[in-house]
């Protein structure tokens, strides 16, 4: 028997109270499609059905195990029955002895390959003599229902049961849960939403996007290739090249006067002076035509389709890059760029920002938004950037002043009659100050010569004569010191004037000139970068900010999901995932035989409950286990019982959900509860990441075809939304430790001590257990216990665990030498793990049997003539017959 790898969510259906509703192939289809369109899921091609039944219904619900034998689907249809409590008539009291010719009767319906059936004849679930629970008691039901309805578990049970005779056995089972209170469940799911959302800042703090190197390959071409384009933006020997190197060309030859200007003719010769002044007008015109040409590129790209502004600009000599191939596969980068940030843990309106800086950078900017800058290139900017026209240096450099002093003390070394002659050297820094300056003369204003160097030749001759006066030199001392003084004059002079020269022109435009002819041409440079893939950027801006979009609407999604429920009234009924009107709560067709015929089947519906969850986690989804309503007859024993234990005490209203259904748990059960580990909320956090990237897949298809539209976006949001239910609806089915049906296949999940604060040594000391009658409790009366096989080789085991825990518990075991368990079983879902123990029945103990049914006849249990039979194919001894059977006529026969 194969079946396949995928698998999908179990159904349940309970005839013990619910078969009276499916009399019809459509009524058990409905029953089906309400639990799976109750869960958000579609209909399975190869449907999953568990069904729970006493011994005596399996003749007695002929007509609904034929239809779910027949139910319609792609592929095969997989039934395990469960079935609880004694054949009929095994016993009818302590005192009277067991039969042992009675057997096990199934109808023939049941022995297809695709049909296994497990008869739990007692749930002993009694953890001590004095307990009396009954057979079908519904705490331990609740527990092996769910433990079978994790897929992996239900297939595997399956498959095994293929492998024992008639396909028929009786379980024991031994289990361990791991799970975490409902409240901090609860607290860590709301946390987990609101990391995952992350806060809302208003904007107010920019990001910074990853280099354009760490970008995905085409966000990176665009985002590189608008801020990295070369120079050749001008065509050669175009307009705009002519223009730019006309006026270059003038301004070098403003710079070739400037450097004539600055030597010592300069400053005895007018000619250089004009000559240069000459030159700047000639290159304030061209830099006006310059400037004029940038204004028509500017104007004449800011309307138009791209291919039209790129025609415009390459009349005008401009030359736009073609784009080649940097506008392909934009959604696929917007894709991985999302991935990537959401990888490294950022929340989602921090992506969002992200994408809005991204199309900040890339989105392409018209020429007409660019013509504000033409200001700053101006003749009025030229003309304010030169405010210094006649001012002297700010400071004079060292050299000259050092030169000037010494020049004035060598000069000064006289005495006597010759003591006037110590202010040659003063007189000529003077005249050379006062010619210089008119010599720099603009109108009726004079550029102002350092006074320092002058001070500085009056401070040293006077400290030459000082030095005369007290040596007294010789005269010819004096005259080479004058002629020493003069030379070194000439080379302050020299240096004074290169300055003050040098920032006269500058002051007259020359460098402001050159400033604004490299300002309108990198200008153009950057209209050209502007028109670069510019329909491409501009497509990628769009999606850019629709992904941001559409990340912060996922963002409110979680908000609203992480909003506590409100508390719900006094009175009022479980809105959980099992709720008041679980299946659970219906008396068992094993206390009331007519029970069968009370219900209309309404509340078998309610365990798909645990899959919906509509209301949110206001109540534990272990309230299923809770103690029964006054009017059960298993809630209190009866008072002339003797083996009765006293009746609980009730709960307090301090007491926790968790801790009131922990104490009625089976036997065979333990509870690991654990308060959240240190990376929990970071799972859960990192699951949703992983949930919403595949809910978001059809969303970047749209931005691949340019489609990402109000539409689209709004049907992501639905998804989402969607999503984020299942999620929440998978966390408090199968528990924290089972991974999301869209885990992050590259991020390895976290052991169960970083999700739940347990240990897995528990676990692996569980599934490790010898495979001896000690291991598991077999969940069978003593009477029933006389028809199991005694081979114990014949007996099935299935030691199973949560696939999360798998790397620990090998790890254990690898420690500890102990060898693993042959057949382990890693589920994908479920808060279980432990032990099964399939032990098929002695030979003959199942009784085969065909129906077989008068035509016409009613089927009414008062009609005793006109009843239902059942003919034994299995070499039985004698005739079984059922009477009183649900059929309606002969449908389904």
């Amino acid at each position: 028997m194969t079946f396949p790898e995928s698998t999908t969510a179990v159904v349940h259906l309970d005839l013990r109270t619910g078969a009276a509703a499916l009399t019809t192939a459509q009524a058990v289809r409905d029953r089906v499609a309400e639990q799976l369109g109750r869960a958000g899921l579609p209909e399975p091609d190869h449907p999953l059905l568990l069904v729970t039944d006493t011994p005596a219904g399996l003749t007695g619900h002929q007509l609904q195990y034929e239809l779910l034998s027949n139910y319609r689907a792609v592929g095969d249809t997989r039934i395990l029955v469960l079935l609880v409590g004694s054949s009929p008539g095994s016993y009818a009291g302590g005192e009277e002895a067991y039969g042992p010719d009675r057997r096990l009767v199934r109808p023939a319906t049941l022995r297809a390959s695709t049909i296994g059936l497990v008869w739990a004849g007692d749930l002993r679930s009694a953890r001590t003599a004095l307990e009396r629970p009954e057979p079908d008691d519904p705490a331990s039901l609740a527990v092996l229902v769910d433990l079978l309805s994790v897929p992996d578990v239900f297939v595997r049970v399956l498959e095994d049961l293929g492998g024992l005779p008639d396909s028929v056995a009786a379980p024991g089972v031994q289990l361990l849960e791991q799970d975490l209170p409902p409240e901090v469940r609860d607290r860590a799911w709301r946390d987990a939403l609101s990391r995952f959302a992350g806060e809302d800042g208003g904007g107010a703090s920019p990001v910074t996007l990853p280099p354009a190197a760490r970008l995905p390959e085409p966000l990176g071409a665009l985002v590189s290739g608008r801020e990295g384009r070369p120079h050749g933006h001008r065509q050669p020997n175009g307009p705009a090249d002519l223009a730019h190197r006309t006026c270059a060309e003038s301004l070098d030859r403003v710079d070739d006067d400037l450097v004539a200007l600055r030597a010592l003719p300069g400053l005895l010769s007018p000619a250089r002076r004009e000559a240069l002044e000459a030159d700047l007008d000639q290159a304030r015109g061209y830099l006006d035509e310059f400037r004029a040409l940038v204004e028509r590129a500017l104007q004449g790209s800011g309307s138009g389709a791209a291919a039209e502004a790129a025609a415009r600009l390459g009349a005008l000599g401009l030359r736009v890059p073609p784009a080649e191939s940097a506008g392909e596969r934009v959604g696929e980068g917007l894709r991985e760029l999302a991935r990537t940030l959401l990888d490294e843990g950022l929340a989602l309106r921090s992506v969002a920002q992200h994408f809005t800086a991204l199309a900040g950078r890339v989105e392409p900017v018209p020429g007409t938004a660019l013509l504000h800058r033409l200001d700053d290139h101006s003749e009025e900017a030229v003309h304010r950037g030169s405010a210094t026209e006649y001012a002297a240096p700010p400071r004079t450099p060292a050299a000259p002043l050092v030169l000037a002093g010494a020049a004035g003390a060598l000069g000064g070394l006289w005495q006597g009659a010759l003591l006037p002659l110590a202010l040659v050297v003063p007189v000529v820094f003077v005249a050379v100050a006062v010619w210089g300056a008119r010599r720099l003369r603009t109108g009726r204003r004079t550029a102002r010569w350092t006074v320092g160097p002058r001070v500085a030749a009056v401070a040293g001759a006077v400290a030459g004569a000082a030095a005369a006066y007290a040596t007294a030199p010789p005269a010819w001392l004096g005259v080479t010191g004058l002629l020493a003084g003069l030379g070194l004059t000439a080379e302050a002079v020299r240096r004074l004037w290169r300055g003050v020269a040098t920032s006269w022109a500058a002051g007259r435009g020359t460098t402001a000139l050159r400033t604004a002819l490299d300002g309108l041409d990198a200008l153009l440079a950057e209209l050209v970068r502007e028109h670069w893939a510019a329909e491409e950027r501009l497509y990628c801006a769009d999606a850019a900010r629709s992904v941001a979009g559409m990340l912060r609407a996922t963002a409110a999604a979680a908000d609203a999901q992480a909003v506590p429920e409100p508390a719900a009234p006094a009175g009022a009924s479980a809105s959980g995932p099992y709720g008041d009107e679980d299946w659970l709560s219906a008396p068992s067709a094993l206390e009331d035989p007519g029970a069968e015929t009370a219900h209309d089947g309404a509340d078998d519906g309610d365990w798909a409950a645990a899959y919906t969850w509509e209301s949110g986690p206001s109540e534990d989804r272990d309230n299923t286990y809770a103690t029964q309503a006054p009017d059960n007859p298993y809630a209190t024993p009866a008072p002339d019982d003797p083996f009765a234990t006293p009746a609980p005490k009730a709960a307090s209203a301090d007491a926790a959900p968790w801790e009131e259904t922990a104490a009625r748990t089976p036997r065979w059960l333990d509870r690991e509860i654990g308060e959240g580990g240190p990376d929990l909320v970071a799972t859960l956090a990192g699951d949703l990441r992983a949930t919403v990237m595949v809910a978001m897949k059809p969303y970047w298809g749209a931005v691949e075809r340019g489609q990402a539209g109000a539409l689209a976006v709004r049907r992501t949001e639905e998804r989402v939304r969607d999503v984020l239910s299942d999620a929440r609806h998978h966390l408090w089915h199968n528990g924290v430790l089972a991974p999301p049906r869209h885990p992050a296949e590259h991020r390895a999940r976290t052991s169960a001590a970083g999700l739940l604060g347990t240990d897995s040594l528990t676990v692996a000391e569980l599934m490790g257990r010898d495979t001896d009658g000690q291991a598991v409790v077999q969940l069978s009366s003593p009477e029933q216990g006389s028809l199991l096989s005694r081979d114990p080789e014949a007996a099935r085991w299935i030691p199973f665990a949560p696939r999360t825990l798998q790397g620990e518990v090998e790890t254990a075991w690898h420690k500890s030498g102990s060898p693993p368990p042959d057949g382990a079983l890693w589920t994908s879902s479920g808060r279980y793990a432990g032990l099964i123990r399939l032990t098929p029945l002695r030979m003959g103990v199942v009784d085969t049997v065909l129906p077989r049914q008068s035509r016409g006849g009613s089927t009414r249990p008062d009609h005793p003539d006109d009843t239902d039979h059942t003919d034994h194919t299995d070499g039985a001894r004698g005739t079984y017959s059922s009477a009183g059977t649900e059929t309606g006529g002969d449908e389904g026969w």
